[in-house]
């Protein structure tokens, strides 16, 4: 019995071990999903950017 769980407990230990180093590098879909995110990011800026103008020119409008 203490073999056995001497066994697992190493097993455990290296299956941790290797999910914490095994994924050190980012693959394409990583890199893909990063600038999809920096895209959907500057676009929101840009909404906000062209929200902000529109209701500055309405404001000039009704003045």
């Amino acid at each position: 019995m203490k073999t056995l769980k001497k066994i697992l407990t190493i097993a455990c230990m290296l299956a941790v071990l290797a999910v914490a180093f095994g994924c050190s590098e980012e693959g394409p879909m990583e890199k893909a999903g990063k600038k999809m995110d920096k895209a959907a990011q500057e676009a929101g800026q840009q909404m906000d950017k062209a929200a902000e103008d529109a209701g500055n020119a309405a404001k000039k409008l009704f003045e």
